[in-house]
Order: C-alpha cells, then structure tokens, then sequence
C-alpha cells in the first residue's frame, strides 16, 4: 500500500466506547507515525480532509467526537470533559493498538488534545493546537436556535444567516438530508453543554505535559487573543508559536497551504 493518499478515499470505521459509538476516518499510511486528527464544535472527521490528503509518511486518523458527524448523540447530553478523553483513550487502545500518537486538534479539538497529553503523556508524542487557549470562555446557545430540519438546503443555510453566523460553509460541511429534511450532524442541544464543559481557566492541563507543542493562532480570531497566545508559549517549555496574521479561528481553512507547510516543518 503506497503512503501516498491523495488518490484513496479514507475508510469508515466505528468503534464502542461506553455506552455510545463512535466513528472515524482512517486515511491509510503504513507509517508508524501515527496521527489523530481532532476537529472543533460543530465540525466532523472530514474537517482536515485536504490537509489530511497532503501527509505523507503517516498514518492519519480523524474522529467524529461525541455528538458530531457519524458519531453517535451521548444520552443525558453527556460532554464532560472525562468523557471526551476516555473518547480518544478508548480508540488509541481499541483501534490503534495502543500505540503512541501525535495529535493535532482545532478549537474544541485543542484543548482535548493537550488535556489528554497531560493526562496520558504515555500516549502522546506531541501536540498542535490550533487557536484555544488555556483560559476559555465562550457561549454556543445560539446553536439551539437553529431548526432541526429544514425543507430544503437553502432554508438550511438561510436560517444560518438568519442566525448570524459567519463562516457558513463550515456549518454546511456538517448538513444531510433524511426522510424528513435537511439538518446538522452535530448534536444541536448538545453544543452549549459541551461549550460550557470547556469554559474555564486549565493553566495546570496546558504546563503538565512535557512533549513538545506547537500552538497556532489566528489573529482575527474572536477566541483566542495574541497576547494570551504568547503567555502560553512563555510558561510552557517545548513549546512554539505559529501566527497566521490575517487568518480568524480555522486556519487550515483560510491559508491550507501555509497551515500544512507549518505543521510539516513542526513535525520535520
């Protein structure tokens, strides 16, 4: 089997963990090199298709987390923060064979990769972050006010725009149609728990572990700011910062290319 997976469509796959399933994206690559792709609130394995289809000498494994994408919805609305680590223990453990991994992870997806390399380090070789901080505090409750299903596509995107919301395609990354309408793959009720879960000050997480980190930020972003960007990389040994000066929050979305070549250079 070649590394190169350009040409191959990523392989679906599920496994148990607790009382839910959960899906991921397995990309292929014989390497021993192990990556494990970690998307945001609101977004789903196939988040980092295109970056994921540039690696070469890896293998790359996206998860659908708790609640997103093929996922299943957790009952009694669980997203704590121990659920989402047991989440990515369970699959290094079950599907990887407990083999040690890099992780790379955006927004929501961040703050669980370096929770876990603090809480795991055993499992962890290193980490990139893209754009959370230590200290968080958001609000998600708007996604409530989104239908659950919508007539068409079109109403779909336009009750988003009715919503505010800007950066609609990364919404629209996680629309299907069913029997009764067009909706999201994420767990709409779901969100504003799960944002709540992540809201806090975790300085003692982000200075536990020891593998090297490397932070990326965007400066339009309206989650992390620079100057809490750089207070990071100033307390935690091991660990560089990357800015994208006129990107927001998903910066493998705005400038893909320099994204790629930065976590390369990182990796390298």
């Amino acid at each position: 089997m070649s590394n190169s997976k350009e040409n191959h469509l990523p392989i679906r796959k599920y496994f148990q963990s607790g009382d839910i399933q959960l899906s991921y994206l397995d990309f292929g690559g014989e390497s021993q090199n192990i990556l494990l792709l970690l998307h945001g609130h609101m977004g789903n394995a196939r988040s980092f298709s295109t970056f994921a289809s540039k690696l070469k000498n890896w293998r790359v494994i996206s998860l659908d987390q708790r609640g997103h994408g093929w996922s299943e919805h957790p009952p009694e609305k669980d997203y704590s923060r121990d659920s989402y680590l047991t989440d990515i223990y369970n699959l290094i453990h079950q599907e990887l064979d407990g083999k040690p991994v890099t992780i790379l992870g955006h927004s929501l997806g961040g703050i669980n990769a370096y929770q876990f390399a603090a809480r795991y380090p055993e499992l962890v070789k290193a980490v990139v972050v893209e754009d959370i901080g230590a200290e968080i505090n958001a609000d998600l409750s708007f996604v409530e006010k989104l239908p659950e299903r919508s007539s068409s596509l079109k109403e779909l995107r336009e009750s988003l725009e009715r919503a505010g919301i800007k950066g609609i395609h990364y919404y629209l990354e996680s629309a299907f149609e069913d029997e009764t309408g067009w909706g999201f793959r994420f767990d709409l009720k779901g969100m504003r728990i799960s944002q709540q879960n992540i809201n806090g000050v975790w300085w003692e997480d982000w200075i536990a572990s020891a593998c090297p980190i490397l932070l990326i930020h965007g400066k339009k972003s309206f989650v992390l700011d620079l100057n809490q960007a750089e207070l990071m990389v100033s307390r935690r040994p091991n660990t560089k910062l990357e800015v994208f000066e006129n990107c927001g929050h998903t910066i493998h979305d705005c400038e893909p290319e320099r994204f790629y070549q930065v976590v390369k250079n990182f990796f390298g």
